[in-house]
């Protein structure tokens, strides 16, 4: 019965924490202000280190807060198991590239576009399990599956033409670039989540401890990214150029996100995720229409939505 009310309590934190996250990213990649603007690569290596950090807090309490328990699983799970901590550096390095590219969509799409055209994923994780995990998928489910794919078609519509040349972009940055960020974004998140969802139902370590495994190999991942991508930004202006308290609270919401994935995944599956996400689709929405103001529904998208 427990881990039933555990699988519906964390999908309904995913689905706040979802929306929470796409709202606070988009407006604080736009928001016009003095100084830089703080560094995509720098806020989901912060989202690593925190992420990994609670996980051991987390790990600590589970073992009645003793330092000699918390030594002796790490070195147990971690340190002893070199090649089951080296499955993670894959799904580890898909999820870090991931995080980078939502920055990139958000940087260039209104929050309601990135989050349909983001459900997406919700067919390749479809297509991952089936594959990779044996899974059959019912006709109901593959129905839903070609309804969400037309939904997403039309969203990317063009409307240019209905705007005339009066009508203004939604975004500074190229849409286009958006768009391919997420598409890139929904197939390395369908393969990861998966992938994921393997290791942690075929072993019976700690949800924790695969979340401090995987942090560990996203930190380093997120740090080559850093110096590789923004290495000359930061030599200017250091790592946390550009960062408030906005900032740090999308940084503490991408941390908590992998912390309910994680758990959404070991109690539920991928699938269900996705569409548990998907609720997140019509806060997003409402919050973006009446709140940043960044999505102006014409009554062609509208006919298009009811369609």
């Amino acid at each position: 019965m427990f881990p039933s009310r555990l699988k519906y309590v964390s999908l309904g934190v995913l689905v706040l924490q979802t929306t929470s996250l796409v709202l606070t990213m988009r407006y604080s990649r736009t928001l016009l202000g003095e100084g830089p603007r703080y560094l995509a690569s720098s806020a989901v290596v912060s989202a690593e280190l925190l992420k990994i950090l609670t996980c051991l807090l987390l790990v600590f309490y589970d073992h009645s807060f003793s330092v000699r328990a918390l030594n002796r699983v790490l070195n147990e799970e971690i340190l002893n198991k070199p090649m089951e901590t080296l499955k993670l550096a894959i799904p580890s390095g898909i999820y870090t590239l991931q995080n980078n590219l939502l920055y990139v969509a958000l940087s260039n799409l209104d929050a309601a576009t990135y989050q349909v055209t983001y459900q997406l994923k919700i067919l390749t994780t479809a297509l991952f399990s089936v594959s990779m995990l044996g899974k059959r998928l019912g006709l109901y489910q593959w129905l839903s599956l070609l309804i969400l794919m037309t939904g997403i078609a039309l969203v990317q519509w063009p409307t240019e033409s209905l705007g005339g040349p009066s009508s203004k972009p939604l975004s500074a940055g190229s849409q286009l670039v958006g768009v391919i960020a997420v598409l890139i974004a929904c197939f390395s998140s369908g393969f990861a989540g998966v992938y994921f969802e393997k290791i942690l139902k075929e072993t019976k370590q700690s949800v924790w401890v695969r979340n401090i495994q995987l942090g560990l190999f996203g930190l380093v991942f997120g740090l080559i990214g850093v110096f590789v991508y923004d290495g000359e930004r930061v030599r200017e202006s250091g790592v946390f150029q550009g960062y408030n308290s906005l900032t740090w609270t999308v940084v503490a919401l991408q941390a908590l996100g992998g912390l309910v994935i994680a758990a959404v995944i070991k109690y539920a599956d991928n699938i269900l995720k996705g569409f548990a996400t998907s609720l997140s689709i019509i806060l997003s929405t409402l919050i973006s229409y009446f709140w940043l103001k960044d999505f102006d529904p014409t009554r062609y998208t509208q006919t298009n939505t009811l369609s």
